[in-house]
């Protein structure tokens, strides 16, 4: 099960990021599904296979949030979990991408910041929690989140976080939260923000001071990740594009097709490097395609891991 986000995208397309009061030529321009939740759910539903992944989050009632639900269930994402919130739109998100494939973000949250805590009393959302093996938390409001992991690990769920923005509160506004993980997920920047030290090995010591049987697992882009616990850490090194002759077109999204990859290879039971593998692969993948939403299939990842 994943919770949080979910966004329409609207991507633009230029040769180089603007300065302030600068006016630049965006090349073309696309619409497309995101949101981090609704990412990491199309991902791991994409290698897991239909009706095996449930996601959770707020939409409004209006086109986006009837395409988004189709969209869904087109991927073989379960949608009994979603809210349909009153006089708010949709979650969008505005993106601007270089020929580097880098990017910038401005999101309007809308109708996502609607998912409440007593929203997971819900008997259809409560089923879901009991069913899953693993429920995968991104950027749903922190109070939310914070009561999803607590009733998941009374029910022994493996418990993964993304802190993404969330991070920027600091290590005591969410220790309460660390406390209830078995991973996180974060980036340097969101190491930085929870720790305030930019050496991401010392952050992740820190992160671990707070849980003794936390994972922290460290995404470091194109360096591929290194996960670190109580014992040591492991490091799993990134698709190697340039070897295959590929070619990164577009980063947005390749946090998440890792996280999808991810969890996806926990659900089966795989040990934690094959699945920092997995969320390599997936992510060097997504990195080759212009679309957010642009993981691999079973079939896809499979071969290129063999």
């Amino acid at each position: 099960m994943v919770i949080g986000a979910i966004n329409w995208d609207v991507n633009l397309f230029v040769k180089a990021f603007p300065r302030p009061g600068e006016e630049t030529v965006v090349e073309h321009v696309t619409r497309v599904p995101g949101g981090k939740a609704g990412n990491v759910a199309v991902a791991a539903a994409r290698l897991l296979g239909p009706n095996q992944v449930a996601i959770l989050g707020g939409l409004g009632k209006d086109s986006i949030g009837s395409e988004q639900v189709r969209i869904f269930e087109k991927e073989g994402v379960a949608t009994s979990g979603l809210k349909f919130a009153e006089d708010v739109e949709s979650g969008q998100a505005y993106i601007i991408i270089n020929e580097e494939g880098e990017n910038v973000i401005h999101s309007y949250r809308g109708a996502n910041k609607a998912l409440a805590p007593y929203d997971l009393d819900d008997a259809k959302r409560r089923e879901l929690v009991s069913k899953s093996t693993v429920v995968t938390i991104l950027d749903p409001p922190f109070e939310t989140a914070l009561k999803l992991a607590r009733n998941a690990k009374q029910l022994n769920k493996i418990v993964v976080w993304d802190p993404g923005a969330w991070s920027t509160l600091g290590l005591e506004k969410v220790r309460e939260l660390l406390e209830e993980l078995d991973y996180l997920i974060p980036n340097e920047s969101e190491i930085e923000n929870l720790t305030g030290t930019t050496n991401y090995n010392e952050g992740a010591g820190k992160l671990i001071d707070t849980n003794p049987t936390l994972k922290v697992v460290a995404k470091l882009g194109a360096r591929g990740c290194v996960m670190y616990d109580a014992k040591g850490r492991t490091v799993s090194e990134a698709l190697d594009l340039k070897s295959r002759g590929l070619k990164v077109l577009n980063t947005v999204g390749c946090g998440d097709a890792f996280l999808g990859a991810f969890v996806a290879a926990l659900c089966e039971g795989r040990p934690d490097v094959e699945a920092l593998r997995w969320g390599n692969y997936a992510g060097g993948l997504k990195a080759t395609r212009a679309e957010t939403r642009g993981s691999p299939d079973r079939e896809t990842l499979l071969r290129l891991l063999a």
